[in-house]
């Protein structure tokens, strides 16, 4: 049993001109005695619950779930770096300048790595196998590509600095990698012991960051495994939340709360800054939620008392934007089953009304957004 006021986070061991951090094996019961924890708890496991049973009540919420991906995909993605916006995001590859198409592909692959996962949750528990398969999405084609994209790392890796010498962090040896994250997947699915599933979620997270088991994409993972496991257990019945906005607000205070577990022991105040986080990012997905319906219901209106003739066609391709809120004249013209010059009519009617924003300046192969859906997530 750990009692988590009296963790002991792990120990230093010598290699060769540096020593690497060798973190507690996790998989146990833990209990405390900070009433205050309970009320964090609480407090996170209600909003989980209150934007959970929202979500249900929203029509076609598959409708909604691809832009909140590309958020948290946007958002976790800048925080290692990448300058890519929502826009950029959502545009075709063709059409993002090429000095940051390295930057798209990353953002583009996160998404593409998190549908896949919670794909694979259908048939797969949250483990290292499911991991190592996010990860080689993630890092396909892109700047890590040659680190072992799939691979548990079978080297040293460190955080921060240009080399071993001067690193912030060393995470442990790569020898004792697959022990510990074996440790951490039956930590994940241990049904034998009574932890809440949300402290259970925040230390994995810490744990997973200090073994740093692979040699890129750790801090994406990481973070993309707190939405896995909602999703897994049944917490969240969609991946509706993005706790990444959360940590990037205040990049520092995330990166302090990890590193004073491993210097100062405190398990505590990072358990404390993630469950604040947790709620924090629950109740901004509610509000998300509700101002999309509100957009929904305000368009549908605006359309029906002033599109006439083309209210269906413009119904239909709204319908559609919502779950995909870019589009072409001939996207619009299939979608909808009209002619080109019908397509063509109806998009300069939707941009009259400020639905579509032409983005290329061309006057050829126009691409829209559907700005007043985007602004949404942009106003976070």
């Amino acid at each position: 049993m750990i009692e988590l006021e009296k963790y002991q986070a792990g120990h230093f061991e010598k290699n060769l001109g540096y020593k690497y951090f060798v973190p507690s094996t996790i998989n146990d019961e833990w209990t405390w005695k900070t009433p205050a924890l309970n009320l964090l708890l609480e407090k996170a496991a209600i909003k989980l619950g209150e934007l959970n049973s929202y979500a249900r009540l929203v029509p076609n919420i598959d409708l909604f779930i691809q832009l909140h991906v590309t958020k948290e995909a946007v958002v976790s993605s800048h925080i290692e770096g990448t300058k890519t916006n929502m826009d950029e995001a959502l545009l075709p590859v063709e059409e993002i300048h090429p000095e940051r198409r390295d930057d798209w592909q990353e953002v583009n692959n996160y998404i593409k790595a998190l549908n896949n996962a919670i794909e694979e949750l259908k048939s797969l528990p949250i483990s290292s196998r499911l991991l190592k398969e996010t990860h080689k999405i993630l890092l396909q084609s892109v700047r890590g590509e040659h680190k072992l994209p799939g691979e548990f790392r079978t080297s040293q890796n460190w955080i921060g600095g240009t080399s071993l010498h001067d690193a912030v962090f060393i995470p442990p040896s790569h020898h004792l990698v697959n022990e510990l994250m074996s440790d951490l997947e039956k930590f994940l699915n241990n049904d034998e012991i009574n932890v809440p599933l949300l402290i259970r979620i925040a230390i994995a997270h810490y744990q997973f960051e200090t073994i740093h088991p692979f040699l890129d994409g750790n801090g994406r993972i990481g973070r993309l495994m707190i939405t896995l496991f909602l999703v897994s257990e049944g917490i969240l019945d969609k991946p509706l939340l993005y706790p990444s906005l959360y940590f990037e607000k205040n990049k520092s205070l995330y990166y302090d709360n990890l590193s004073n577990v491993r210097t100062k022991n405190d398990m505590l105040q990072w358990i404390k800054y993630f469950l604040v986080g947790i709620e924090q990012s629950a109740a901004k997905a509610v509000e998300t939620l509700s101002n999309i319906l509100k957009l929904k219901e305000s368009i549908e209106k605006e359309i029906n008392s002033n599109f006439g003739r083309r209210s269906n066609s413009a119904h239909t391709l709204v319908h559609f934007l919502f779950k995909d809120p870019v589009i072409s004249i001939d996207k619009a013209a299939k979608e909808c089953n009209l002619s080109f010059k019908a397509a063509n009519d109806l998009v300069a009617l939707m941009q009259k009304f400020n639905y579509l924003k032409e983005l290329t300046g061309q006057s050829r192969n126009r691409i829209f957004i559907f700005e007043p859906y985007l602004k949404i997530f942009d106003n976070d």
